[in-house]
C-alpha cells in the first residue's frame, strides 16, 4: 500500500492506493474499497513503480521508481487528468517521500542532489509543486518531521551498535539539538511525531536486549517508555487524529500487531486469516483500517475492517488462480545448537512426503545483511523449491536481527567465521534429520547471503554438495570500495561492523571467496544483476572464470537492466536487514547489498 506516512485512502474513502506487480512489474493502482478490480494508475513495463500517497484534497497521486534497477528513486505526481510530472528531474540523484504536513498544504521529500552523500529535506507546496529548501544535511538521516512542520527528527550513526537521535527546528534554524545523551553503545530508530505534535515517539534498546519504543516530549524533554516487550518493536504508528495506535512486535520472526484506542482498548479484527498483519493505514475520517495479511502459503492480500466492530473483507486475493494453497507447505520455526553450543534459530520447511522412508534434498538459505533476518511469511521462490521436494532451512545465524543485541553483534568483524561455521553447522543438524536425504545438501543465498554461499564452497569445500549465488558478494576489498554515495552515514556504521578498507584489507581478502575460488569443487549457479550498483556484475563475473578454470560446473545468468531485480522493503520504518531485500529478509540495518 501508499508509505506509512502518506494517505492510502483517496479523500473520499472509497478507493485504497496499493503497488502491485499483476502486469508483471510493479505499478500503482487504486483499489476499490468496496470490492472490485484494481484500477491501474501507472503503466510500467519496465521499472517497479511504488505507491507514496494520495493528495489529501484530491486524487492526485505521489509515487516513486528507479532506472533499471539503479535505486535512484524519484518522486513522481500523477495529476488527475493522468498526466505524470517528475518532481525530483535530474541525474544521479536518489529522492524518497517523507509526509505530509497536518494541514495537507506540504509534502516532504529528501534528496541527494546537492551532495550524492548526503540527503537534504525539502518542502513542496500541494498547489504548484514549488519547493523549498527546509535542512541542509551534513551526515544525519531524516526520521521524520513533525505535524505541523516545525521539527525534523535526525538520526545519527556513531558505529554498528552505536547511534544518537538529534532534533533540528526547521523554523528557528541552528545546530540540531541532542536528545539522546547516553554512554556505552545504545541504538536508537525514529518510530514517527504524534499527531499533535507534542512528542516524538523513538526506539532504543538502552534498557534491555531488544528495541523499545519510548515518547520524548517535546516541551519538557521529558522522557517514558511506551511500549515494552520480549522482542524488537518493530513500528508505532498512529491514526491521524491520534485516537487510534498500532504497535508491530517482531516476535520469533513473526510479526505480532496490535490496535488500541486513545482509551488503551485493543481493537479486536474478526473475518481475516491468520497470518502476518502489516501496512496498517487509515481512511481520513479514521472509521476504517486498510491493511494486509500473508501467511507462508498466501501472498499478501488487503483488507478493509470497520474500526466500530472489527469486521474485516478481503478485497485481493494475490495467490496466482493456478496454483493451490493447500500443495504449499506451512513453515515451523525450528532451532538447533551450533559449533560451540550456541542455539539458532530458523525457519523450516518440510515437503509433503518427506519421510525417512523418503528422504529430500535440502537447501540452507542464507538471508542478506550483514545484519538481515529470515522471516515467517509468503515467498514463490522458496515455496516453488518446497513445491519439488526440497526441504529449505532459513537459517538466522549470530548476526541476525530479530534475536537481542547481542545475538546481533556476535559476528561484528568476525564475518566469514563465526557466521559461516554456524551455516556449516546447519548442514548437520538437517543431516541428523531422517527424512533429508544427507547426500543432498545444498546451500543457496542473495547478497550477503550470496556471500556466505560462495564463503561456504571456498572455506568449507565438503560441507555442501551444491550452491546458487545469488549477486553475492566475492570480493569484500572492492565492495567496501565501491559502496554508493548515498549511503552516507550508515557507511559509518557498515565500516564498524565490517571494518575499514583502509585497516582493515589484509583480513577483507582473507574472507573473500574470489582469492580462495580454487578450493570450489561444488557445482554452482550464479545469478547477478547487470545494472546492481552494490554487488557490482564483476564480482560474478571474475568467480565464475575462476571456478570454471577448476573444472567444476557453472551456470551463470545475468539479468539486462531492465527493470528493478526485487522490490525494495516497502515499509523502511518497519523492516530488519543489509546489503539486498529477497524473500524471508526483512529488511534494521542497512544491507550492504539490499
Amino acid at each position: 500500500m501508499a508509505a506509512s506516512a502518506g494517505h492510502a485512502f483517496s479523500p473520499d474513502g472509497r478507493k485504497i492506493l496499493i503497488s502491485s506487480d499483476q502486469s508483471g512489474v510493479f505499478n500503482v493502482y487504486a483499489l476499490p474499497a468496496a470490492g472490485g478490480a484494481p484500477q491501474p494508475l501507472t503503466d510500467s513495463k519496465t521499472n517497479a513503480t511504488f505507491a507514496a500517497s494520495y493528495f489529501p484534497a484530491d486524487e492526485r497521486v505521489l509515487f516513486t521508481a528507479d532506472q533499471g534497477g539503479d535505486e535512484l528513486n524519484h518522486i513522481y505526481v500523477r495529476e488527475t487528468n493522468g498526466q505524470v510530472r517528475d518532481l525530483t528531474p535530474g541525474q544521479k540523484l536518489k529522492a524518497a517521500f517523507v509526509g505530509w504536513s497536518a494541514d495537507g498544504d506540504t509534502f516532504y521529500v529528501t534528496s541527494n542532489e546537492r551532495d550524492p552523500q548526503f540527503f537534504d529535506l525539502y518542502a513542496y507546496a500541494a498547489n504548484g509543486y514549488g519547493r523549498k529548501l527546509l535542512f541542509q544535511n551534513s551526515g544525519f538521516t531524516v526520521g521524520a518531521v513533525s505535524p505541523d512542520g516545525r521539527w525534523a527528527a535526525l538520526v545519527k550513526a556513531r558505529s554498528s551498535a552505536n547511534n544518537d537521535i538529534y532534533l533540528a527546528d526547521l523554523a528557528a534554524g541552528g545546530e540540531p539539538r541532542l536528545i539522546t545523551e547516553h554512554r556505552g553503545s545504545v541504538e536508537h530508530t525514529t518510530y514517527g511525531f504524534t499527531p499533535d505534535g507534542k512528542a516524538l515517539i523513538y526506539g532504543t534498546d538502552q534498557h534491555g536486549e531488544f528495541t523499545q519504543a519510548w515518547r520524548f516530549d517535546l516541551a519538557t524533554g521529558a522522557k517514558s517508555a511506551l511500549i515494552e516487550a520480549d522482542w524488537d518493536v518493530m513500528y508505532v504508528i498512529h491514526g491521524w487524529s491520534g485516537r487510534y495506535r498500532v504497535h508491530a512486535i517482531n516476535a520469533d520472526a513473526s510479526t505480532a500487531v496490535t490496535i488500541t484506542d486513545a482509551g488503551g482498548k485493543a481493537v479486536k479484527l474478526t473475518g481475516a486469516p491468520a497470518g502476518d498483519l502489516g501496512g496498517v493505514r487509515f481512511s481520513n475520517d479514521e472509521t476504517t483500517i486498510a491493511f494486509t495479511v500473508a501467511s507462508d502459503t498466501s501472498p499478501a492480500d488487503v483488507f478493509v475492517a470497520s474500526l466500530s466492530d472489527g469486521k474485516a473483507r478481503r478485497l485481493t486475493k494475490a495467490l496466482n488462480p493456478a496454483i493451490r494453497e493447500a500443495d504449499l507447505v506451512e513453515a515451523t520455526v525450528a532451532r538447533f545448537r551450533s559449533y560451540d553450543g550456541l542455539e539458532i534459530p530458523g525457519v523450516l520447511y518440510r515437503p509433503k512426503g518427506a519421510s525417512a522412508a523418503k528422504p529430500v534434498p535440502a537447501l540452507v538459505w542464507v538471508h542478506g545483511g550483514p545484519g538481515g533476518q529470515s522471516r515467517r511469511g509468503y515467498s514463490a521462490e522458496i515455496q516453488n523449491l518446497v513445491n519439488k521436494g526440497y526441504a529449505v532451512y532459513m537459517i538466522n545465524n549470530r548476526g541476525s536481527s530479530g534475536y537481542g543485541k547481542t545475538f546481533y553483534h556476535l559476528d561484528d568483524k568476525k564475518h566469514g567465521d563465526v557466521d559461516l561455521k554456524d551455516v556449516t553447522a546447519s548442514a548437520a543438524w538437517l543431516k541428523s534429520l531422517d527424512w533429508v536425504a544427507d547426500d543432498r545438501i545444498g546451500i543457496i543465498g542473495g547478497s550477503y547471503g550470496g556471500y556466505m554461499v560462495a564463503a561456504a564452497l571456498a572455506f568449507s569445500p565438503e560441507t555442501f554438495d551444491a550452491g546458487v549465488n545469488i549477486f553475492g558478494v566475492t570480493n569484500w576489498v572492492r565492495t567496501l570500495k565501491s559502496i554508493p554515495p548515498w549511503w552516507g552515514d550508515f557507511k559509518t556504521a557498515l565500516y564498524d561492523e565490517m571494518g575499514d578498507p583502509a585497516t582493515d584489507e589484509a583480513r577483507h581478502r582473507a574472507i573473500s571467496p574470489l582469492f580462495h575460488a580454487k578450493n570450489i569443487r561444488r557445482p554452482l549457479l550464479v545469478v547477478q544483476g547487470a545494472n546492481d550498483p552494490r554487488v557490482l556484475q564483476v564480482e560474478s563475473d571474475e568467480l565464475v572464470a575462476a571456478v570454471k578454470a577448476n573444472g567444476v560446473p557453472v551456470e551463470y545468468v545475468v539479468f539486462p537492466p531492465r527493470r528493478s531485480r526485487l522490490p525494495a522493503a516497502r515499509e523502511p520504518d518497519h523492516g530488519v536487514g543489509g546489503l539486498h531485500s529477497l524473500p524471508g529478509h526483512a529488511p534494521q540495518a542497512q544491507d550492504l547489498t539490499r
